[in-house]
């Protein structure tokens, strides 16, 4: 048997990261410090970048008879991919000293994760999605349980590989529906033969359902967010982090692969359970947000609304939506770095700033901190001229141009909603006396210094917003070429 050698140009960070954390996870053992740990992890993601930079090429390639595919949408993804792992290491350093965390399982962990992302956002055919998801989904369920003595953090973990195990079992039912339907696992195949019409129709439908659902539980969106709150409040606030940013990139690399590669002659059957759940998720996280103390929970709930926010953008089907989808994960992963980013930084002392009442008065204490939390929530609320404001708008003018109206109204309405407990902050910063037993706030200059970088990206993206819509809107247009 002749087995052609495959190019191996186009998967060649993913080579990389996956021969540095094996690496890593070989030092960690006969490594008595882990400040070598934590710098060669920040040296994989800087390498990874750059390999991603120099084999980045305007055509679209293939490799590996076709399941795995590089284009321009795969390396902007997997480039904002590193930036916020790169960004979860540094705000998280001096929370897992504190709490005895500071351990080679989480930089392992942490890039073992961002293999799986790299892998779903340049899948091309369905059991390479798949495996991505299943090495992300693992590596998280073990970040979760991280802190073994924390009850609640185990209960987590418990909770989100049970739920995340039944979400996989919908997910590859419904994949393996549409094999049987097509014979045919690759996503581009897949698409040509829906084209041309399959046998029944019903099984399709019920092949829509699972896999519509099994994206719903990745996505975190309703009816199939149960996990979402509950994970973000139970786990480290590290790891939450890490949960609220980079993997919303890769699950909607998972969207567009599987949705718009390989189903776009469904998009009419897709569209309808979509918009039912980008509805409810805006509904349900915007309100049950308003009536939270804790403010882990609340930003779990303003994670489920903005992935609402996600799926209108993709079920508009047309280019506009998509590249504004785009744009929109974007900024909520900017967003979200820096929210969670200060949460973990304000967590000092053994003290967990997750409630709402921690951020009182923290203006008088701190003013910068104060003023990066201000901008991040304004931006979150999508109140001009932050980012968040331009990401909302491309994806409420691509509804708008789609022909869906109703929508576009019902997320202008929630939005205003969802403003009232984004401004709550505010006022407990700006207008609230401090607690008298809050916290010392120590300096951490890497952490803060990325933070304010974190803040002013969110300003500056939305003072200009231009060169962000065009990469996304060139990376699109080149990959649905």
């Amino acid at each position: 048997m002749n087995f052609p050698m495959p190019d191996l140009m186009p998967v060649l960070p993913e080579l990389f990261v996956l021969g540095m954390t094996c690496a890593i996870l070989i030092f960690d053992v006969i490594s008595r410090t882990r400040t070598p740990a934590y710098l060669l992890t920040l040296a994989t993601l800087v390498g990874a970048a750059a390999i991603t930079l120099v084999t980045a090429l305007p055509q679209t390639r293939y490799t590996f008879g076709g399941q795995f595919v590089d284009d321009a949408m795969s390396d902007a993804l997997k480039l904002m991919a590193y930036v916020a792992t790169f960004a979860v290491v540094v705000y998280s350093r001096g929370y897992l000293v504190e709490r005895g965390l500071w351990r080679g399982e989480f930089f392992v962990l942490a890039l073992f994760a961002l293999l799986g992302m790299m892998v779903m956002i340049s899948a091309n055919h369905l059991l390479i999605l798949y495996i991505g998801l299943e090495l992300l989904s693992l590596a998280l369920y073990a970040m979760v349980a991280l802190q073994r003595d924390a009850a609640r953090a185990t209960e987590a973990a418990m909770k989100y590989f049970v739920l995340g195990a039944l979400a996989s079992g919908l997910l590859l039912y419904g994949m393996s529906l549409l094999y049987g339907l097509t014979g045919t696992l690759e996503l581009p195949a897949l698409a040509r033969v829906l084209e041309t019409g399959v046998g029944d129709d019903l099984v399709l439908a019920f092949a829509l359902v699972f896999v519509v659902a099994g994206l719903g539980f990745k996505l975190g969106v309703a009816p199939f967010h149960m996990w979402v709150p509950d994970i973000y409040q139970g786990a480290p606030s590290a790891v939450t982090l890490f949960i609220s940013s980079a993997p919303k990139l890769a699950a909607f690399a998972f969207t567009m692969r599987l949705l718009v590669d390989g189903m776009q002659p469904a998009v009419a059957d897709w569209q309808g359970m979509l918009a039912v759940m980008a509805v409810l998720s805006l509904a349900i996280g915007n309100l049950a947000a308003i009536m939270q103390s804790n403010i882990k929970r609340m930003l779990a709930y303003s994670t489920i609304s903005h992935m609402g926010f996600l799926l209108l953008g993709v079920l508009a089907g047309n280019f506009a939506g998509y590249s504004g989808a785009m744009f929109y994960v974007i900024a909520y992963v900017l967003m979200s770095l820096g929210a969670f980013g200060l949460v973990v930084y304000l967590s000092r002392d053994q003290h967990e700033a997750e409630n709402l009442e921690d951020f009182r008065g923290l203006n008088s204490r701190q003013p910068w901190l104060a003023a990066l939390m201000a901008i991040l929530m304004f931006s979150m609320a999508g109140i001009p001229p932050f980012v968040g404001f331009y990401a909302k708008l491309a994806v409420l003018q691509a509804l708008v141009g789609a022909g869906f109206v109703w929508l576009a109204v019902v997320a202008v309405l929630f939005s205003l909603i969802g403003a009232y407990y984004y401004l709550r902050v505010v006022k407990l910063m700006y207008f609230d006396t401090p607690r008298a037993d809050a916290p010392a706030i120590v300096p951490a200059g890497d952490a803060r210094a990325l933070l304010s970088a974190n803040g002013l990206a969110v300003l500056l993206l939305g003072l200009m917003p231009q060169p962000l819509i065009a990469l996304c809107a060139n990376a699109m247009q080149m990959t649905l070429q």
